[in-house]
């Protein structure tokens, strides 16, 4: 028999790929090595987590250790990391409480993720500063707001009371990032009772999202008493051994926890080591199959490249779909089905306390020019349900489009929760994976009942108005 199908890294791609090779050939011994002690999870969860709307971190697991092992029989190696691919020798070298293991491999996948960036300022070290990249994370945060919540306040005596504005003891804290961790952990905090405030380097949050997606969510932010600092370069996060206050080039803002939301950067070290090449976007690059540039070897999820289906040039953009879709095919192709598992959109979703909005394409202007398009821009407001219905709201498209091809480009999308931003982006990344025009979209064949939508889907408004202003 040959060597196993080696697997780095038990979250979504690794898992998809263990589990899918393992049913496509079950007889292929396939091995599994995870530093930490969770596996298939979802991380995109950990907010509501800490925000106390799931209740355990259990709940997030979707196949525990014990089932993978028990119930399709495959070789997971929890608490032990990887320290060395050797892809002249086809080995991995692992580190684990029972010592170092050199394990070879006949095909071989690189899943290390992504971990979240710290800023380079002052003060990351100081107690009271977390991130949220893992369950790990997620459960000292979780910690936090039940301690801060249970009166056992972090602030120091001589800076006055910790319940300055609120009953019960839960003070200010500090969010760094505006993206989407940063916006989903200001709703997870205040609905715990803190003060929160969101700094932002840039003019606005969401800065993947349409100026007026951004717009709307931070209105909303504000609504909700969350205090927006944009445009604050955070220079330090101040204090003792504890944090005590976020310190920008205008402000200092009195703190008794930071939250670092300042995105991710793709774990590649390991590839590095090994000699296998990254793209110019910083992640490992792969071709269509996901096979790096050594000979059986893989790489997908937050640590890979892939394809943008509207560019066709290689993208980072770490999410959940990608990562399972990828690690699934990569299993159909090492038991001798080669499969592609398709190009990315960039699509995204986001929730703002009563806000829905979602994301897809390439937005930015100067992106769309740097990919050789003349982008054009129209955004309309429309009604989310027949005006007769007794409920119902507005929902905001931003819809972009190439001058010349007429191509749709991508589409920023917005409304209040349960009025359909999310799932109208749907229509858009279909147009955007068969390269549709402006006219085609216009001529979209969506459904229409008074309760969920009107006889003219907003999406439709969007293609007909975006369509009269670019003829």
């Amino acid at each position: 028999m040959s060597d196993p199908f080696v697997v780095v890294g038990g979250d979504a791609a690794g898992m998809s790929a263990a589990s899918k090779a393992k049913r496509d050939d079950p007889d292929r011994d396939i091995v599994v090595f995870e530093k930490g002690e969770w596996v298939s999870y979802g991380a995109c969860g950990l907010p509501y987590y800490v925000k106390g709307e799931i209740q355990s971190l259990e709940e997030l697991v979707s196949v525990t250790p014990e089932e993978f092992r028990e119930e399709r029989d495959i070789d997971l190696r929890t608490g032990h990391e990887v320290v060395d691919i050797d892809t002249a020798d086809r080995t991995v070298t692992a580190e684990g409480d029972a010592g170092t293991v050199v394990q070879p491999y006949d095909h071989l996948l690189i899943a290390t993720g992504a971990e979240s960036v710290v800023p380079s300022i002052d003060g990351t070290d100081r107690e009271g500063v977390y991130t949220l990249g893992s369950m790990s994370d997620g459960k000292e945060l979780r910690e936090y707001v039940a301690r801060a919540r249970d009166g056992e306040s972090f602030q120091q005596p001589d800076r006055g009371p910790a319940c300055r504005y609120l009953e019960d003891c839960t003070g200010p804290v500090g969010v760094v990032g505006g993206g989407y961790i940063g916006v989903e952990m200001a709703e997870a905090l205040a609905a715990n009772g803190f003060e929160v405030n969101l700094f932002q380097r840039g003019d606005r949050v969401l800065k993947g999202f349409s100026d007026e997606t951004s717009e709307y969510v931070a209105d909303h932010l504000r609504d909700e008493d969350v205090a927006l600092h944009l445009d604050a370069d955070v220079l330090e996060l101040a204090g003792g051994d504890r944090v005590e206050a976020v310190v920008t080039a205008d402000d200092r803002i009195d703190v008794e926890m930071v939250l670092l939301g300042t995105g991710v950067r793709p774990r590649t070290k390991l590839a590095e080591d090994a000699g296998i090449e990254l793209g110019d976007t910083g992640a490992i690059a792969t071709d269509s199959y996901r096979e790096t540039s050594a000979p059986d070897v893989y790489a997908a999820g937050d640590c890979a490249e892939a394809t943008h289906v509207v560019t066709g040039e290689p993208a980072y953009v770490p999410l959940a779909l990608t990562a399972n879709r990828h690690g699934r095919a990569i299993g159909q192709t090492v038991t001798g089905t080669p499969t592609e598992g398709g190009d990315i959109a960039g699509t995204a979703a986001v929730k703002a306390f009563d806000v829905e909005a979602a994301r897809t394409g390439i937005l930015d202007p100067e992106k769309a020019r740097e990919a050789g398009f003349d982008p054009v821009s129209e955004t309309v407001t429309a009604k989310s349900r027949a005006g007769y219905y007794p409920e119902g709201g507005d929902v905001t498209i931003t819809l972009t489009a190439d001058r010349d091809s007429e191509r749709v480009l991508g589409a920023s999308l917005v409304s209040e929760y349960g009025e359909g931003a999310v799932h109208r982006s749907h229509a858009v990344v279909a147009a955007l994976s068969e390269g549709a025009t402006v006219a085609d979209v216009e001529n979209y064949d969506l459904a229409y009942a008074p309760p969920f939508n009107t006889t003219w889907d907003p999406v439709l408004v969007a293609a007909k108005v975006l369509s009269g202003k670019m003829g």
